[in-house]
């Protein structure tokens, strides 16, 4: 059975350096959308980071998937992640329930 983890990730680095990997940094997102191990994902505000709700049957796979996310790969910043039980989700979702 699979598991819900919440990334957070923390830039290290400006924010240009990070916009320069902004488009793969999406493009792994959807990729790992599609392959239904992301849920749901978006910058923090202010803009110092981001969240992934990721799907994943472990804490290691989930941690090996996202450490393959180009922010990762060139270093622009901290990861955390938080595994979480829903308790309750409301309607639309349904996708967290795992």
């Amino acid at each position: 059975m699979a598991s819900i983890f919440i990334a957070s990730l923390t830039y290290t680095v400006p924010i240009e350096q990070v916009d320069a990997v902004l488009a793969d940094h999406l493009a792994w997102l959807k990729a790992g959308h599609e392959a239904g191990h992301f849920l749901a994902w978006g910058p923090r505000e202010p803009r110092d980071g981001g969240l992934i709700f990721v799907k994943a049957a472990s804490r290691t796979d989930a941690e090996a998937l996202l450490m393959s996310d180009p922010f990762m790969l060139h270093q622009l910043a901290d990861l955390t992640i938080t595994q979480w039980t829903p308790r309750f989700v409301g309607p639309g979702l349904e996708a967290f329930n795992a």
